[in-house]
C-alpha cells in the first residue's frame, strides 16, 4: 500500500451530510472537531519541507443519530501565513526554509507565526486553533471560519514559544498552558485560563537552555514539565545573516538526559527534579497521584531522540521512508519522599521508568473522563517497528490486564483515536472511539465509531474527500448539526 495520498494537498472546501453505514448511538449528538495540515503546494509552485508546516485546516464530523447520518465539513483558516503562502510569500515555519535576523525578530516580538494547525480547543466561550506559537485563532465553530487572531496582553508572565497542548482541569474546568520565554536567563511559564484575558500565573522556572516541549503533564497537585535533551541557546536567534529553520537551531545534548521538574500548583516551587536517561517524545498521555499525593504516576509516548523529527520531512513520508523508531509508551513513576524538618533539605525521590506497551504508536490518547486520575486503558495508532508504513490500525491498551486489542479495516491508513465516554459510564471503556481513516483505493477518508468496549466496528460513512493526515481533535458535546 502506498500512503503518500494522506500527504496531498487537498484544495477544496465542502459541507455534506453523508449517510452512516451501522448504528450512531443516540447520545452521541456532539461534534469532533480535528485540526491538521491541509496543504502543503503553493500556486507559485513553493512548497513547504515538513509536515508540520502545512497549512492548517479544520475537519468537522457532527453526529445526528436520529437520522443516522454525519454532517461533515472542511475549511481552511484564512490566516496570515495562509493568505501569504497563496501570494507566493511563504516565509518558513517549525521546520522548512531559512530566515533572516529581521524575520526571526519580527516573528518573536512583534507578529507571531499564526499557521495554527496543532489542535482545536474551547477556551471559556470560544473556540481556538493553536500552534506552538502565543497567536492563536479564534473560529468559528458552527461554519469553521476564521473569526480573529488572539494574543494575551495582560499582565500574567508569557513567552515566545508556546505548548500547543493546553491540559484541562476536571475539577475546575481551567486550563493549564505553559510558555517558553527565551532571554539570557530563559524561563518556562505556567499559567491558568479561565477565559482568554483571564489567566493567573502558577509559576516560572528558570532554564539555562531551553528544551523544545510539545506537551506536559497535570495532576490536581502539579504540572509536569519534561524537559528533554533537545536543547536551545536562544542568544542563536540574534545573530545576523540567514539561519536554518526554527527547529534545527535545537541541538540534541543527551548528557544532559531527561529533567523532569514536578511543579507545585499551589506554591509555585519545584516539589522535585529528577534526571531520566536521555529521551524525546511529544505527548504525554495523562497523568495522576496517589498515595495521599506522595507518589506522582505519569504516561508519555517517547522515542529514544529526536530523529524522529527528521523522519517527518515530507519527501520521506511520501517516498515511505520513515526510517525511525516508533513510539513507546512509557510510565514514569515518582515517589516523594516525605517531608521532614532535617538540615539537610528533603531526601531525593525515587523515580522508577517502565514500557507498558512495547509495540510502536503514535499520538495517544485516554477518556477525557480520566484526565488527571488513574486511567486503565490507551487508544492510540499501531505501528510496526522500525517504522516501514503509516499506521494500518488503532490499538487500544489494556495497562491493568496487559493485553491490547487492534482494529483494522474499511480502511488502509488511520489517524489519532479519539475516545467519547458514555453520559451513562459504568467503566472506563463505555462509550465509543472515533476514528479517521483513508481508503487509497478510492481516494476518499471514512469517518468510523468504534464501540469503546469490543473495540469493534459500530458505524462508519464515506467522506467526500481524501483528508490528509492531521494532527489532533477534540469531541464538543455542545457543538450540534443543529446550529450549522
Amino acid at each position: 500500500m502506498d500512503s503518500e495520498l494522506g500527504f496531498h494537498s487537498l484544495r477544496t472546501e465542502t459541507k455534506e451530510r453523508v449517510s452512516v453505514e451501522g448504528s450512531l448511538p443516540d447520545w452521541l449528538t456532539g461534534s469532533l472537531i480535528r485540526n491538521g495540515p491541509g496543504t502543503f503546494n503553493f500556486p507559485d509552485g513553493n512548497a513547504v519541507d515538513h509536515w508540520f508546516d502545512g497549512l492548517a485546516m479544520l475537519s468537522r464530523f457532527s453526529f445526528i443519530p436520529e437520522d443516522q447520518q454525519i454532517l461533515f465539513q472542511n475549511r481552511f483558516l484564512q490566516t496570515d501565513s495562509f493568505k501569504s503562502a497563496r501570494k507566493g510569500n511563504f516565509d518558513g515555519g517549525f521546520a522548512t526554509g531559512q530566515t533572516t535576523l529581521r524575520a526571526r525578530l519580527k516573528t518573536f516580538f512583534s507578529e507571531p507565526y499564526d499557521n495554527t494547525n496543532i489542535i482545536a480547543e474551547r477556551i471559556g466561550d470560544s473556540f481556538y486553533a493553536l500552534t506552538e506559537s502565543p497567536r492563536s485563532v479564534e473560529f468559528d465553530p458552527r461554519t469553521l471560519k476564521m473569526k480573529d487572531h488572539f494574543e494575551y496582553d495582560g499582565e500574567v508572565p508569557t513567552g515566545q514559544l508556546h505548548c500547543a497542548h493546553y491540559k484541562r482541569d476536571p475539577t475546575t474546568g481551567s486550563l493549564i498552558a505553559v510558555d517558553t520565554e527565551f532571554g539570557r536567563t530563559s524561563k518556562y511559564h505556567i499559567y491558568a485560563i479561565d477565559s482568554p484575558q483571564d489567566r493567573s500565573h502558577i509559576a516560572s522556572v528558570e532554564t539555562e537552555k531551553p528544551a523544545y516541549m510539545h506537551s506536559f503533564g497535570l495532576t490536581p497537585q502539579y504540572v509536569i514539565l519534561t524537559e528533554f535533551p533537545l536543547r536551545l541557546n536562544p542568544l542563536r536567534f540574534l545573530k545576523p545573516g540567514t539561519q536554518e529553520a526554527f527547529i534545527q537551531q535545537f541541538d540534541w545534548e543527551p548528557n544532559r538526559g531527561t529533567v523532569i521538574h514536578l511543579v507545585d500548583r499551589t506554591t509555585g516551587t519545584i516539589k522535585a527534579s529528577p534526571v531520566l536517561e536521555p529521551i524525546f517524545g511529544f505527548h504525554h498521555v495523562n497523568a495522576y497521584e496517589s498515595n495521599n499525593g506522595q507518589t506522582v504516576v505519569f504516561d508519555i509516548e517517547t522515542v529514544p531522540d529526536n530523529s524522529s523529527i527528521e523522519s517527518l520531512y515530507l519527501e520521506n513520508l511520501r517516498a515511505g521512508q520513515l526510517g525511525s523508531l516508533a513510539g513507546k509508551l512509557r510510565r514514569v513513576i515518582i515517589e516523594l519522599a516525605p517531608e521532614t524538618d532535617s538540615r539537610y533539605g528533603p531526601e531525593a525521590p525515587k523515580t522508577t521508568t517502565e514500557v507498558i506497551y512495547d509495540d510502536g504508536t503514535a499520538l495517544p490518547t485516554v477518556s477525557p473522563a480520566q484526565w488527571n486520575q488513574k486511567h486503565r486503558y490507551i487508544y492510540a495508532m499501531s505501528l510496526d517497528e522500525p517504522i516501514t508504513e503509516w499506521a494500518t490500525a488503532v490499538m487500544k491498551h489494556d495497562i491493568e490486564q496487559d493485553t491490547t486489542v487492534e482494529f483494522a479495516g474499511v480502511c488502509d491508513y488511520f489517524t489519532e483515536p479519539i475516545f467519547v465516554p458514555s453520559p451513562e459510564a459504568e467503566h472506563q471503556d463505555s462509550g465509543v472511539v472515533i476514528v479517521v481513516g483513508l481508503d487509497v483505493e478510492t481516494e476518499h477518508s471514512h469517518v468510523l465509531v468504534l464501540d469503546g468496549s469490543s473495540f469493534t466496528l459500530r458505524a462508519h460513512s464515506r467522506l467526500p474527500v481524501a483528508l490528509p493526515f492531521d494532527f489532533h481533535g477534540r469531541y464538543f458535546p455542545n457543538v450540534r448539526a443543529q446550529s450549522a
